[in-house]
């Protein structure tokens, strides 16, 4: 407690900010500090903690094991003292400005977002969203930094330090353009297998998905013509040719110009997910904007 007394707590805001950005010049604009101050705090934290905290690296600094322990209680930390000073229910949509940065590719953007916009507009008019993609694999590090504010992911895509909150359970049905001509009657398995396929890659140049391990298990494959980088493309071509397609039922129910069927196997469904970092999950604001989107899929 008497260390505590001592310290001057905005070292600690110091702290967090280069253990974000590992670079001294990039921490003092972040805490809108000049860089001579920074270094003088940084200084003053390695008298405090006994420690270098921060080794030169071939891209600025590198933390020392210490300063790596820190991370996670210091961020903690933070965001409990944040809690404590910040007015309670001081939110208020109708006068709020706040900047989102939402990470969503087009189905979850679809299924999700566009379904709570309008009333988000309404609700809150002055602020702004900007939805981004993102791929899986950088969400975590891209929310912990500040650069996404809420991401919406398949459960099993999802980061494990990350808060989440299970929003719905989507199931797959085989799609193709009204009027294929295979998709008219119950479909065989083989059949199903002969099709020409084409599948979602999000991450880019993928061939193989969830129904090829089912059909594996079987002992068969089916044929993957095309791989596309997002479901809206997905659509375009089905429209436009005889490829079919597994995907999501919210996607395609609805679309006059295409023909939906169920599969002549069943295919595990996914739950979709909203994730955000701890660094916001207090802040009334981003509480509000997680309660809206949810009362709305």
């Amino acid at each position: 407690m008497n260390t505590l007394r001592n310290l001057d707590l905005n070292l600690l805001v110091t702290l967090n900010a280069l253990l974000t950005e590992h670079n001294v010049t990039r921490a003092a604009e972040r805490l809108h500090l000049s860089q001579p101050t920074v270094s003088v705090q940084l200084a003053r934290l390695r008298e405090v903690f006994g420690d270098p905290l921060f080794l030169p690296g071939p891209r600025g600094m590198r933390p020392t094991a210490r300063a790596d322990e820190l991370r996670e209680p210091l961020r903690h930390a933070l965001a409990a003292l944040e809690e404590v000073i910040a007015p309670a229910d001081t939110f208020n949509p109708a006068l709020a400005t706040q900047h989102w940065n939402v990470a969503a590719f087009d189905y979850g953007a679809l299924t999700i977002l566009a379904p709570a916009l309008a009333m988000l507009r309404a609700a809150a008019p002055a602020t702004r969203m900007a939805i981004v993609q993102t791929l899986p694999s950088q969400v975590a590090r891209k929310a912990e930094q500040g650069e996404i504010d809420l991401a919406f992911m398949t459960g099993a895509e999802a980061p494990l330090n990350l808060h989440r909150r299970t929003l719905f359970t989507e199931r797959y049905v085989l799609v193709g353009r009204a009027g294929h001509p295979h998709l008219q009657n119950p479909l065989s398995l083989e059949t199903f297998c002969q099709l020409e396929h084409v599948i979602v890659s999000p991450e880019g140049g993928g061939f193989h998905g969830v129904t090829d391990t089912v059909l594996a298990e079987r002992g068969m494959t089916r044929q993957v013509s095309l791989s596309v980088p997002g479901f809206l493309l997905l659509c375009a071509v089905l429209k436009s040719s005889d490829l079919v397609a597994m995907a999501p039922w919210r996607l395609v129910s609805e679309d006059d110009a295409l023909k939906v069927v169920e599969p002549p196997v069943e295919i595990p469904g996914f739950e979709m997910v909203m994730l955000w970092p701890e660094r916001v999950h207090r802040d009334h604001a981003h509480k509000w904007l997680r309660e809206q989107i949810a009362g709305s899929v």
